[in-house]
């Protein structure tokens, strides 16, 4: 049996993050000088194995956000290091050498796949690209259809047509891994499906993860599953990071009101204990017209003047960060402790 292509190896070893995102930027103009924000100043880092969540509302620039790291739009500013090395520029590493490296699995999978194609030959097009033969490429093909448990000799002649929902999403994770990617982005990859099947791809996400060494960065509205299958979260609003930290640590302890926000708005499970008020009130802020300071603060329950002055950075612990005053000390904010809490 053919295995699947063998990933880059290794350059900057473990403790060296597989993706740094420094600054990111993507403005879209509307004309007469009016920008939508679509992804203002984000930064972060995805370790090697680990699983990056990221969560926020519907427009917060999540998707966005997936594009400009797959270079499917070019980025108006900020920096990408994949593993020690640039992308892109005269010093980096060129794009095709980024997406051998890393792949993206879309949310419609209907959509992604080409309907005049069999299943085999999708998923065998990228390895065709990077150089392999057509036996060679269909062998590696039937090796990732195996992988995502789905049988070559039956699926593979198959249509996209003839597939389910699930099915058709298998194949799109097969069709990443045939590259031999050492990372993977999911942008609501699951969200489209039935719970059922959607707890079958996601436990096959994670045994993914394992056998192959993957790193994922998941895109996700539901709370629940980034809570499943992620290491940390990242939590968006308006195009910057409101929280980032430890997926355990953030939904115990959320540090930022509207991390605390989008936590209160998940259904109770509990009859006895429904909810009857609202999480999180008002209308997001115009992404063209944005106020001064703090984008969450004309919703937040916490906002006071000082919170319009100056948009805060990430801040509070090593490895557990949000952007409110209220972490800051001596920041201003009647919720903020005083200087000496922070000697």
């Amino acid at each position: 049996m053919n295995s699947l292509p063998e990933p880059v190896a290794d350059r900057g070893g473990p403790a060296q993050p597989l993706l740094i995102a420094r600054d990111l930027r993507k403005y879209f103009p509307l004309g007469g000088g009016a920008r939508v924000h679509a992804v203002d100043g984000v930064s972060f880092s995805i370790a090697k194995g680990e699983t990056l969540g990221i969560v926020g509302e519907s427009g917060c620039g999540k998707s966005t956000l997936a594009r400009l790291l797959m270079q499917l739009m070019p980025r108006d500013a900020g920096e990408l290091i994949l593993d020690g090395d640039p992308v892109g520029g005269p010093h980096g590493i060129s794009v095709a050498a980024m997406r051998r490296q890393v792949q993206m699995v879309f949310q419609d999978s209907a959509s992604s796949l080409n309907p005049r194609l069999p299943v085999q030959d999708s998923v065998a097009f990228g390895p065709r690209v990077h150089g392999r033969s057509r036996s060679a490429a269909l062998e590696v093909a039937r090796a990732a259809l195996r992988q995502v448990h789905l049988d070559p000799a039956l699926i593979g002649p198959r249509y996209p047509h003839e597939l389910s929902g699930g099915q058709k999403q298998r194949v799109n994770i097969a069709r990443a891994l045939a590259i031999g990617p050492r990372m993977v982005v999911l942008d609501e990859a699951v969200s489209a499906l039935d719970k059922s099947v959607q707890a079958q791809v996601l436990n096959l996400l994670v045994q993914l993860r394992r056998d192959l060494d993957l790193t994922y960065m998941f895109i996700s509205h539901d709370l629940a599953v980034v809570r499943h299958i992620s290491h940390r979260v990242l939590v968006m609003y308006l195009g910057q990071v409101m929280e980032v930290g430890p997926v355990a640590q953030v939904f115990a302890a959320p540090r930022h009101p509207y991390t605390r926000a989008l936590l209160a708005s998940r259904p109770s499970m509990d009859p006895a204990r429904r909810t009857e008020t609202l999480a999180i009130s008002g209308d997001p802020p115009n992404p063209v017209d944005l106020p001064p300071g703090c984008r969450f603060a004309p919703r937040c329950p916490h906002a006071e003047a000082v919170c319009t002055a100056a948009n805060p950075a990430l801040a509070g612990g090593a490895d557990h960060l949000a952007a409110c005053l209220i972490q800051v000390p001596g920041s201003g904010h009647s919720q903020a402790p005083g200087l000496e809490a922070a000697a």
